[in-house]
């Protein structure tokens, strides 16, 4: 029978009331266990802030990802706390195996997240949730681990010195929620930026696995037999050097996973501090494509008509000054510029980055008919609804909004009603907004909800829409169809005919395809209740 104050035997934890062998003073062991609880804080939230940025970049709807994301991972961290009550008598060589396992899920998970969307994602039937599936994977073991990580540790740093529980449990907490807001604080103003999702992922799993083994094998060796020590001691050396072959080839599984989703002809790839900038073809006659966070905001193949239908129509009368909402990329700014009579045309475009590439990727800028050198136009590097705000009453003659879709949960902002009352109010009086409101395929609900705010906000619209000539395939294809609002103060703006696609006839059909399909009595969409 072991004494209350006698040395365990190794690979067992001395009974309540005892003290372990310690190399270091108690107070010294203590500090180290706080230490580790703080680091392995941090990096469980970046674990779960990269599951749920890049699920909100692969899937969409941030939303939803974090979501799932959170719910599943604290539900889980809940069946670990419990499931861990069997580890209390190996405390610390269970604290150490479940670190190692910890570290390389955690440091893996968006890499093989990344790589299932890559490779599977336009293969349809059962293989399109793949990415889904292995979201709510990965968060229900991570989640479990960390789960587990609780009681262990108190388990390990009540044995250093007794003291209440309530004690005990007051600096547990106060290390872990400190290493959280680290982390949380960590991932998007550091790691992200200057790492990227993947190599972060892999960098802080390389961290987990140098402090559980560090603490385990240099604080509560002694609770170890030589052999258990020899093996924790490998299996963290493979997991580090797991880790470190996947950080040193990382790049090269970007660039091909990267060919998996765009194709064979990506010519430019940017993270910028807000997106991912990707532009494929636009030399030796292949259509110019041009993806944001993985969704196609300019197909080569249709792009013309696209901003033809948009635009064209909210130029039917006065124009001398007109503000693109987005468009960064110039090509809205190009139909406008086809119309006598412009003065001055405002782009507010967000991201920098992307008023760059308009201007100098050489089939970008001339796709766009070089805009961004005419004296006539302005880039505005803000948010559309700030800049909204500041404007004086009556500014412009047109607004064109041309932003990602409604359904895309950063931008429902831009398809509130309260930010369709701040664009009536910088309409001139007899002022049209044109509105690119999703599609009409598969659900017709979008446009319609958009139709039914911008006439909440006091406008009067007249809805159309246009088919895709050629739908682009893969993970991130085209709509089959774009769907569009024209909006005035005074009344129904007329529908006239443009330029090139854009026909009187097709204009009418859009028209009457658009109605057909009307879903009457829905909401509008608010800051505090978007419906999208």
């Amino acid at each position: 029978m072991i004494e209350p104050h006698a040395p365990a035997p190794p690979g067992t934890t001395p009974p309540w009331g005892g003290r372990a062998r310690l190399p270091v003073r108690p107070d010294t062991g203590r500090f180290l266990v706080l230490a580790g609880v703080f680091v392995c804080a941090a990096c469980g939230l970046v674990y779960e802030l990269e599951l749920v940025a890049l699920a909100s970049y692969l899937i969409g709807d941030s939303v939803t990802q974090a979501s799932v994301v959170l719910s599943v991972m604290v539900f889980a961290m809940g069946i670990g706390s419990l499931a861990a009550k069997r580890l209390r008598p190996r405390a610390a060589a269970g604290f150490g195996a479940i670190e190692a396992v910890l570290a390389l899920v955690g440091g893996c998970s968006a890499l093989a997240l990344y790589a299932v969307f890559a490779w599977t994602g336009d293969w349809g039937g059962p293989w399109a949730h793949a990415p889904r599936v292995l979201l709510v994977a990965f968060s229900l073991v991570i989640g479990l681990l960390i789960g587990a990580e609780v009681p262990l540790l108190m388990e390990l740093i009540q044995r250093i010195r007794r003291q209440d529980a309530g004690g005990a449990v007051a600096d547990l907490f106060a290390a872990d929620y400190v290493g959280a807001l680290v982390g949380g604080l960590a991932f998007p103003f550091l790691l992200l930026p200057l790492l990227g999702q993947l190599t972060s992922a892999l960098i802080t799993g390389g961290v987990n696995a140098v402090v559980g083994a560090a603490l385990v094998l240099g604080v509560f060796r002694a609770d170890l037999g030589p052999r258990a020590r020899r093996v924790l001691l490998a299996v963290n050396l493979a997991v580090l050097g797991v880790l470190g072959a996947a950080a040193v080839l990382v790049d090269d599984f970007e660039r091909a996973a990267r060919h998996a989703v765009y194709g064979q002809d990506v010519r430019v790839a940017v993270r910028t501090g807000t997106q991912e900038v990707v532009i494929t073809g636009g030399t030796g006659g292949r259509p110019l494509d041009l993806f944001l966070d993985g969704r196609l905001r300019v197909s080569g193949r249709d792009e013309g008509r696209y901003h033809q239908a948009l635009v064209h129509p909210a130029m039917s009368g006065g124009h001398a000054r007109v503000l693109i909402l987005g468009g960064g990329d110039g090509l809205a700014a190009r139909e406008v510029l086809r119309h006598p009579g412009v003065r001055r045309v405002d782009i507010v475009e967000s991201d920098p980055e992307v008023v760059r590439l308009a201007r100098e990727d050489p089939p970008l800028s001339r796709l766009n008919g070089y805009v961004h050198g005419d004296a006539r136009v302005r880039v505005r590097d803000s948010d559309a609804f700030h800049l909204l705000r500041s404007v004086p009453p009556g500014s412009y003659d047109v607004i064109v909004s041309d932003l990602p879709d409604p359904g895309v949960t950063d931008s429902a902002k831009l398809y509130s009603q309260e930010f369709y009352g701040l664009a009536r109010r910088a309409l001139a009086p007899h002022g049209r907004l044109a509105v690119h409101s999703g599609s009409l395929t598969p659900d017709p609900r979008v446009l319609w909800t958009v139709e039914a705010t911008l006439r909440a906000a006091g406008l009067r619209t007249t809805p159309y829409s246009l088919a895709v000539r050629d739908p682009a395939a893969g993970p991130a294809r085209a709509p089959d169809d774009w769907g569009f609002v024209l909006a005035g103060r005074d009344g129904p703006p007329p529908l006239r005919a443009g330029t090139g696609a854009l026909t009187r006839d097709g204009l009418a059909a859009g028209v009457r395809a658009a109605e057909a399909s009307r879903i009457g009595g829905l909401p509008p969409s608010t800051l505090v209740h978007p419906r999208y």
